[in-house]
Order: structure tokens, then C-alpha cells, then sequence
């Protein structure tokens, strides 16, 4: 064997083993929630799915509607005044639904919900919950996998179809913001007519 076939073979044994090294970091990397990479990810795809558009409070500028950044995924403001829903215009056959100018609050057949705090405050956000309560409730729709129904207009059905390595870096990502205590008013059922 000559020097150059022998310095190939080295090098693709380099190759192949920074590969298979650097796949079990990033695996090893999913599991440690405060890892760099894992929660740039996460922040990626929050911005992506649109996650702020409904989680975050807005301000009102001269410029439009913007997303307050310090009550950034605290979910429907606690002290907000929740307008008059007009029952009579939403059903299957009517109006599929209504919404507050800053989306932390969505009116439709299935009554009212109200965007959830996302952040890991404990009392009033997701700081109590698991990574694997975060993935449950992302695959069955279901708060913690067995809780209340994710009401519209959380596209949960799109959400279970992301991989788990996704799902885990989003909490990652939730994990390491800011907790901020904001309670959600509870969903409100459709009223019968």
C-alpha cells in the first residue's frame, strides 16, 4: 500500500468518525435544555410556525401593531377587557369566528380561548412542566396528553406532525425565556341559543 492510499483511507476514517461523533453530540446536545444550538433552534421555529403572532401581548405604535417585547409568549394579558362576543354570527354554517386586535383572544363555535403563557413562570406559565408534558401535548392535542382539549386557533394537528427533535428544541426555547407571571383567563364555552 502506498503512502497516498494509506493517507485516503485515514482520512475517510476522520471523516466518518467526526460524522457519527458529531450526530451523538447533537442527539446528546437535545437532551441538555440549556444547550446554545438546541434553543436558537426552537427560537427559529417559534418565529417560523408564527408562534408570537397569538402567544405575545402587542403594543400599538404609530407604526402598527408590535409584539411587546417584555411580555414576549405571556400569552392573552391577564388585565385585558375581553369585548362582547356576538354568539348569533358564529356557527359551523355561519362565521367561523372573530378575534381581539392584538390575537391573544379567538371567538368561534367552540367558545373563547385565550392564548396560553408560554414562559416558564410556575404559577401561571409551562415552568412546571416536563419536556416530555411539552411533546405529549403537542402530539395529542391535549394539555400534558391527557388535560383540556388545545382549542382553535392552535394548529396542533400541523404541530404532532413535526419531529420530536423539533418539539424539543421549542421547549428548549421556551424554556430559557424570561418567566413572567401573567394569568390566562380559562376558555370560555359556546352559549347555547
Amino acid at each position: 500500500m502506498n503512502a497516498y492510499t494509506f493517507l485516503s483511507r485515514i482520512i475517510k476514517f476522520i471523516i466518518v468518525l467526526i460524522s457519527f461523533l458529531s450526530h451523538n453530540s447533537f442527539s446528546q446536545e437535545l437532551s441538555g435544555v440549556s444547550d446554545e444550538l438546541v434553543i436558537k433552534r426552537g427560537e427559529t421555529l417559534v418565529l417560523e410556525w408564527g408562534c408570537n403572532t397569538c402567544h405575545s401581548p402587542k403594543v400599538f405604535t404609530v407604526e402598527g401593531q408590535m409584539q411587546d417585547p417584555r411580555r414576549l409568549m405571556s400569552g392573552h394579558p391577564s388585565d385585558s377587557v375581553h369585548p362582547e362576543v356576538p354568539y348569533e354570527l358564529l356557527g359551523t354554517d355561519k362565521w367561523g369566528g372573530f378575534f381581539t386586535p392584538d390575537l391573544t383572544s379567538w371567538a368561534g363555535y367552540w367558545g373563547v380561548s385565550f392564548a396560553a403563557n408560554l414562559t416558564p413562570d410556575k404559577k401561571t406559565g409551562i415552568g412546571n412542566w416536563t419536556e416530555e408534558d411539552f411533546i405529549n401535548t403537542m402530539k395529542t392535542g391535549k394539555r400534558k396528553g391527557t388535560g383540556r382539549k388545545i382549542l382553535p386557533p392552535m394548529p396542533i394537528h400541523q404541530l404532532a406532525q413535526l419531529p420530536e427533535e423539533d418539539l424539543k428544541s421549542i421547549y428548549a426555547y421556551l424554556m430559557s425565556l424570561k418567566p413572567i407571571e401573567n394569568k390566562v383567563p380559562e376558555f370560555i364555552a359556546p352559549k347555547d341559543k
